[in-house]
């Protein structure tokens, strides 16, 4: 197993500390050893988790919590979110076996979210992932534990590790992948400028106008380079025509 380069990861707002316990067992059983809880209902340490956890958390698994979602993949340069619908965006589409070999070729830092038991990812949170991963559940009883979730995805991790071994994801002739954080900071900083052009019209359709420019330029898999650049241009503008440089 490379447990160097497995993937975190990441609960956003789950419910049950049985399901955590669960979810960290499975994780162990394909070598994944990063968990990253993000709000968990109950808070953290659980002790409701221990028992399903068949002593994973002292044999290697480790956790953090956060208090939302940007916090949680903010050093991350690929995430994969795990959603039953597309929801409409234009998103690249795996299931299982393609997210683990995604994960497995990203240059690095990569996350895998799972929502909550009782309404998973909610738009938003989809919308700053590079990937959607679903499975070909039966339509007509769709609906999978917590943990089952997490573990399909798991073991088609520990298959691809076995099949071929160590991946080194290489990154050649292209600068480094920015991190999420950086991401979303643009976002916000072309977020504020827009919302000062009075661009978000009608109100009611903001959240939605911004999960659809977020989308697009996530596509992008933007470099550290090309963030401070986009950064120095929105500066620009927003100075108006005719005014001195900044600094990006």
């Amino acid at each position: 197993m490379n447990l160097q380069s497995a993937p975190r990861i990441i609960l956003h707002k789950p419910q049950l500390g049985e399901n955590i316990g669960s979810v960290a067992r499975v994780m162990l059983n394909f070598g994944i050893s990063e968990l990253r809880l993000v709000a968990p209902r109950d808070g953290w340490p659980n002790p409701a988790a221990l028992p399903l956890s068949a002593g994973a958390f002292d044999s290697g698994l480790r956790v953090e919590v956060f208090e939302n979602i940007e916090a949680a993949i903010g050093d991350l340069k690929t995430v994969i979110a795990a959603t039953a619908r597309p929801r409409g965006m234009e998103k690249i589409v795996e299931d299982a076996a393609g997210a683990a070999d995604a994960a497995a070729r990203a240059p690095s830092d990569t996350g895998i979210i799972f929502g909550s038991e009782s309404s998973g990812l909610p738009s938003e949170v989809v919308g700053l992932a590079d990937i959607i991963m679903t499975y070909p559940v039966n339509p007509d009883f769709a609906s999978l534990n917590l943990a089952q979730a997490v573990g399909v995805f798991c073991a088609s991790w520990g298959a691809l590790q076995g099949r071929q071994g160590r991946f080194e994801g290489t990154n050649e002739g292209v600068g480094e992948l920015a991190p999420r954080s950086d991401l979303i900071r643009m976002f916000e900083h072309l977020e504020d400028e827009l919302e000062r052009a009075g661009y978000f019209y009608p109100a009611d359709k903001t959240k939605l106008m911004k999960t659809n420019i977020r989308n697009g330029f996530i596509r992008g898999n933007w470099t550290v380079q090309e963030v401070r650049t986009f950064r120095g241009a929105i500066k620009v503008l927003a100075l108006g025509r005719g005014k001195a440089r900044v600094k990006p």
